[in-house]
C-alpha cells in the first residue's frame, strides 16, 4: 500500500504540472514551402528573460512548445544558413497554432546569433546536451548529470549507454580519460565543472576512415568544461569517518589546458564503495579491440582461469579499498599526441554464502557454507603515441600492460550424503603485455590503405590447493589414504602469445560507393603445463606420475586470410555485403604424438542499414564466424576445477559455426522529446563446444565435445523514454531464450533457459523543487532441464529522492525492495536496502559537510539463483551491516 500511494502521490504531481501548461505547435518551412529539419525553436520569457522551453523540428518541419499559462514569450526559430525569425506570443488557456516561414542569408553562413544555449541539440552525428538545463543542483558527479539526459542510461556496472550500446570511450576536452573504461569518468568527473556533453555516435578515431567502415556500433563521449575549469587545477579532497573505524579518503585533481591534461584520482575506503573490480579489470580493454571482428574468425586465448569469487552488486560481508589512479595527455607538437595512464588497485573482501545445489542426473542435493577470504591487487600501465603530420597519413602506437596478483582462502562445510569440512586456496600472478600498431595512408581521393598489427603476450600461473577429510577421486588418483587429512595441490602454467595483422585497401568509386581488399593473418601459440600432487602429513611431497595427472602441450592455431566487401549508399539503404576466405590450421602437441586439422573455409556477411530520419534508422546484420578455443579444452591430462570437479580436455575438438543475425532499431526525436531503441539478435551454434560429464553425487567428471545437437539463443530488448517537460518516463524489457544440449552420464541433455527482465520507472526534473524517481523492475528466471523445471521471481520497486533545501542543504535517498519468490512456494524472502546523505555547502564556500548512512535497514543477505546442465543452485549472500559516516569535503 505505501507503494501505491507513493505513485498516486505522483501522478498527482504530474497532472497538476500538466494543468498549468499549454502546447504552441507550427511548421517551420524554406522559401520554397519545404519543412526545415532540425531547426531550433525557443520560448523566452519577456519578464523573466529566461528561456521557458525549447524544442528541435522534426522532418516535416513541425515543432512544438510547452508554455506556462498567461506569460508573454518572444519566440525564436533559428538554422544554419537562414535568417533568424522570431515572434511574440502570449499564452493563453488554450493551445495554438503559429508556422513560420524562414529565408536564406547567405552571409550568415559561417554561424548564427545564439542569445540562449539550446538544451540540446543535434548537429549530424552528435548530439549536444547543455548540462546547466538538466541539473537541479544536487548532482554531485558526472554519473547524476548523465541519468537527467534523454536517452542516456547508466547500467548496474556504471557503464554509459547510449541507443542501447555501451560507450566505448570518454574523453574531456577531447582528450582520453583512461581509454577503455566509462566508469572511472562517470563516479569521478565533478558535475560542476561539466559545460555540455558530446555524444559521439558513429565514432572513428581516424578521419580517412570515416564513411567507410560501419562505424554505427561506436559510440563515444566528448565532456566540454566550463570556463573557469580550464588552464587551472580543479577538484576536490574527502575524507570521512564513523563508528566501527569506518573511513573514506577520497582526493582528486584534474588540469587541461590545450596542450595537456592530467588527471590524479584516489579512494582508500571501508564502506563496501568499490571503485575498479576485478570484473572492471577483466574488461578494461585500454581501446584495444579485436582487428579481425568483421573477418569472421574467434581464436580464444582464455583467461582467469582461476575462477576467483566475485561479489555481488559490489556488496560483501566486508571490504577494503585502496585505489590510486593517474592519467595525462600531451600535445608536444601539433602532429604528435602522447598520452597514457596508470591504476593501481587493492581490494580486501570477506565474503560468506549458504548454497543449496540440486545436481539433476543423480537428486542430490548439498548445502554448504562457504567463507572467503580474497586479496586483490590490480595493475594497469599504458602508454599511446599518435603521428598525424597531415590529414593523408596517421600512425598511432599502443602498449598495455596488465598484471594482478590474487589470493583467495575459502572455507567450505558441504553437506550432502557426507559431511565434510574443506579449505581451498587459489592464488596467481597473471601478465599480459598487449601492443598495437596502426597506419593510415592516403594516397588520393580514390586509394586509402591501413595496416593494423596486434601482438599479446599473456603468462598465466594459476595455482590451486585443497585440504579435505574426504577426497572425492581416490578411484582416479593415486593418493596416499593413510593421511589424516587430503592436500591436494595443483600448479598451471598458460603461456601464449598470439599476432594479428592485416592491410585494408579501399578503392573509393564514388561519393556513395567503395571497395575493401583485407588481407591478413592470425598466429596463436600456446603452451600449457600442469602437475598435481599431494603433500602428505610429514611435508613430503607425493607427485602423481602419469601422463593422466599432468600435461605438456604446444598448441597453435594459423589463419590466412582474404576477404573482399562493397559498400554502397542508395536512397535512404547502405547496403556493405562482403566475404571472407580462411585457411586455418590447427595443430595440439602433447603425449609424444601432433593432432593437426587443415580448413578452409569461406564466411559471408552482410550489413544494411535503412536511414529513416536523420536521427531514426534500421540496421540489419548477418555473420557466419568459426570459433576455436583455447589450449586447456585440448590437454588430456586431469585438471581440478574444484573440490567436486574435474576435468580432462580433449585433443580431437574441432571448430564450431555460428549463424549470427540482429535487427537494431533507433530513434531520437527531439520534436517530441522521445527515445526508442530496440534489439533482437539470435545465433545458431553447429558443432557446438560442450559439455561431457559424469556425476556420482555431486561430484562430476567432465570433458569437452563437438555436440551434434544444434544450440540455439534469442535475445530481444527495448527501451522506450519520452519527457513531458519537467515529467520523464521510460520502460525497458530483455528478454532472453537459449537451448542448450550436454552429455550428461553419456545421455543426451537439453537445457531451456528464459529469463526476463521488465522496468518502468518515472522521474521529475526540477530546478527549484524536490525530485523523484519511482520504478518498477520484474524478473523472472525461468529453467528448465530435462523434467526438472524451476521458476524463480524478483519483483524490486525502488526510489530516488534528493533535494535541496535551506539553501545550503542537500540531502539525497535510494530505497530498494526486493520480493523473491520461487514457483514452488519452497522460497520467500523479502530484504530491502536504503541509503542518504546529507550535506552542507554554504553558497560561495570550498567546505563541504556531510553525513552518509549504507544499508540503514541493516538487511544482513541478499538472493541469487543460477543453473546449468548439471544442477540448479540458490544462495543467500551475507552483505556488510550499517555504516554511518561522517565527511568533510574540500573544491579546489
Amino acid at each position: 500500500m505505501k507503494n501505491v500511494s507513493l505513485f498516486v502521490l505522483f501522478f498527482m504531481l504530474v497532472v497538476a504540472v500538466k494543468a498549468q501548461e499549454i502546447s504552441l505547435t507550427g511548421t517551420v518551412k524554406d522559401s520554397t514551402g519545404v519543412g526545415v529539419d532540425m531547426a531550433n525553436v525557443i520560448a523566452i520569457n519577456t519578464e523573466t528573460n529566461g528561456l521557458e522551453s525549447y524544442g528541435i523540428t522534426n522532418h516535416a518541419g513541425l515543432y512544438k512548445l510547452k508554455l506556462k499559462t498567461g506569460s508573454q514569450y518572444t519566440v525564436k526559430i533559428s538554422y544554419l544558413g537562414f535568417k533568424t525569425e522570431s515572434f511574440t506570443f502570449t499564452a493563453t488557456d488554450v493551445d495554438a497554432v503559429k508556422d513560420v516561414v524562414m529565408h536564406e542569408e547567405a552571409a550568415q553562413l559561417d554561424g548564427v546569433e545564439v542569445t540562449y544555449e539550446m538544451p540540446v541539440s543535434v548537429k549530424g552525428d552528435t548530439i549536444v546536451y547543455d548540462t546547466d538545463s538538466f541539473v537541479s543542483g544536487t548532482e554531485k558527479k558526472l554519473k547524476d548529470v548523465l541519468e537527467n539526459l534523454p536517452g542516456i542510461e547508466i547500467d548496474d556496472d556504471g557503464q554509459i549507454e547510449v541507443e542501447g550500446k555501451t560507450v566505448s570511450k570518454v574523453m574531456v576536452e577531447g582528450k582520453d580519460f583512461f581509454d577503455g573504461d566509462s566508469k572511472l569518468a562517470v563516479e569521478n568527473i565533478p558535475a560542476n565543472a561539466l559545460s555540455k556533453v558530446e555524444v559521439l555516435r558513429n565514432y572513428n578515431e581516424v578521419s580517412q576512415m570515416k564513411g567507410l567502415t560501419n562505424d554505427d556500433d561506436n559510440v563515444a563521449l566528448n565532456i566540454k568544461l566550463k570556463q573557469g575549469k580550464k588552464n587551472f587545477w580543479f577538484g576536490e579532497l574527502t575524507a570521512g569517518y564513523g563508528p566501527d573505524n569506518r573511513y573514506l579518503a577520497h582526493p582528486k585533481l584534474f588540469y587541461y589546458s590545450p596542450k595537456y591534461s592530467i588527471n590524479i584520482i584516489t579512494d582508500l575506503n571501508n564502506i563496501g564503495e568499490v571503485p575498479f573490480t576485478r570484473n572492471d579489470y577483466r574488461n578494461f580493454t585500454g581501446g584495444f579491440r579485436n582487428i579481425n571482428s568483421r573477418g569472421g574468425s574467434s581464436i580464444s586465448t582464455g583467461a582467469d582461469a582461476l575462477g576467483l569469487s566475485a561479489t555481488q552488486n559490489n556488496r560483501a560481508n566486508d571490504i577494503d579499498t585502496k585505489f590510486a589512479a593517474a592519467n595525462f595527455s600531451y600535445s608536444p607538437t601539433e602532429s604528435l599526441d602522447l598520452s597514457g595512464f596508470g591504476i593501481y588497485s587493492y581490494t580486501g573482501t570477506l565474503m560468506k554464502t549458504d548454497r543449496n545445489t540440486t545436481y539433476i542426473a543423480s537428486d542430490d542435493v548439498e548445502m554448504a557454507t562457504t567463507d572467503t577470504d580474497q586479496t586483490v591487487h590490480l595493475g594497469l600501465a599504458k602508454l599511446s603515441a599518435r603521428y598525424k603530420p597531415d590529414e593523408d597519413f596517421q600512425l598511432d602506437y599502443d602498449v598495455l600492460l596488465k598484471q594482478s596478483d590474487d589470493n583467495e582462502e575459502v572455507n567450505v562445510l558441504s553437506v550432502s550424503s557426507i559431511t565434510d569440512e574443506i579449505s581451498e586456496v587459489k592464488k596467481q600472478k597473471p601478465l599480459a603485455l598487449n601492443q598495437n600498431l596502426n597506419v593510415y595512408y592516403t594516397l588520393n581521393d580514390k586509394n586509402i590503405f591501413a595496416i593494423e598489427a596486434q601482438h599479446l603476450y599473456q603468462d598465466e600461473d594459476p595455482f590451486y590447493e585443497a585440504i579435505r577429510d574426504e577426497f572425492a577421486f581416490v578411484d582416479i588418483f593415486p593418493v596416499d589414504e593413510g593421511q589424516d587429512s587430503y592436500n591436494i595441490n595443483q600448479a598451471k602454467n598458460v603461456v601464449t602469445n598470439k599476432i594479428d595483422a592485416k592491410v585494408d585497401y579501399y578503392r573509393v568509386l564514388g561519393a556513395k560507393s567503395n571497395l575493401n581488399l583485407t588481407l591478413g593473418t592470425t598466429q596463436s601459440h600456446q603452451n600449457f603445463n600442469t602437475a598435481i600432487y599431494q603433500i602428505l602429513d610429514n611435508e613430503e611431497t607425493l607427485n602423481m606420475d602419469g601422463e593422466e595427472f599432468g600435461n605438456e602441450v604446444r598448441f597453435n592455431i594459423s589463419d590466412l586470410y582474404m576477404g573482399l566487401h562493397y559498400k554502397v549508399i542508395s536512397g535512404i539503404f547502405t547496403f556493405n555485403p562482403g566475404v571472407t576466405l580462411h585457411q586455418y590450421n590447427v595443430k595440439n602437441e602433447q603425449l609424444g604424438t601432433v593432432v593437426e586439422d587443415n580448413l578452409t573455409t569461406l564466411l559471408p556477411d552482410v550489413y544494411i542499414n535503412a536511414q529513416l530520419k536523420k536521427s531514426e534508422n534500421l540496421r540489419f546484420n548477418y555473420q557466419i564466424t568459426r570459433s576455436f578455443t583455447d589450449v586447456s579444452n585440448f590437454a588430456q591430462g586431469y585438471v581440478l576445477n574444484g573440490y567436486n570437479s574435474l576435468y580432462s580436455g580433449n585433443r580431437d575438438l574441432e571448430s564450431s559455426l555460428n549463424h549470427n543475425l540482429s535487427l537494431n532499431f533507433f530513434s531520437f526525436n527531439m520534436f517530441n522529446f522521445t527515445n526508442i531503441f530496440a534489439n533482437i539478435a539470435y545465433t545458431k551454434r553447429i558443432d557446438a563446444l560442450k559439455s561431457s560429464a559424469n556425476i556420482v553425487g555431486i561430484n562430476r567428471v567432465s570433458s569437452t565435445i563437438n555436440s551434434n545437437f544444434e544450440d540455439e539463443s534469442l535475445t530481444a530488448s527495448g527501451r522506450y523514454e519520452r519527457t513531458f517537460g519537467k515529467i520523464k518516463g521510460s520502460v525497458r524489457a530483455n528478454v532472453g531464450w537459449s537451448t542448450t544440449n550436454n552429455l550428461v552420464d553419456n545421455a543426451q541433455s537439453t537445457s531451456n533457459s528464459f529469463t526476463q527482465n521488465y522496468t518502468g520507472a518515472l522521474s521529475t526534473n526540477f530546478t527549484n523543487a524536490p525530485n523523484l524517481e519511482l520504478g518498477y523492475r520484474y524478473t523472472v528466471n525461468n529453467y528448465e532441464n530435462g523434467d526438472v523445471k524451476s521458476i524463480f521471481y524478483t519483483s524490486r520497486p525502488y526510489a530516488r529522492f534528493d533535494v535541496s533545501f535551506l539553501k545550503n542543504f542537500i540531502f539525497t535517498m535510494d530505497y530498494d525492495y526486493y520480493n523473491y519468490t520461487n514457483d514452488a512456494d519452497t522460497i520467500s524472502n523479502s530484504y530491502s536496502f536504503l541509503e542518504s546523505n546529507l550535506t552542507y555547502q554554504k553558497k560561495g564556500s570550498r567546505w563541504e559537510y556531510g553525513i552518509k548512512g549504507t544499508n540503514l535497514l541493516n538487511t544482513t543477505t541478499l538472493n541469487l539463483d543460477s543453473t546449468n546442465e548439471l544442477y540448479f543452485s540458490t544462495q543467500a549472500y551475507y552483505v556488510q551491516p550499517r555504516y554511518l559516516l561522517f565527511s568533510v569535503k574540500y573544491d579546489i
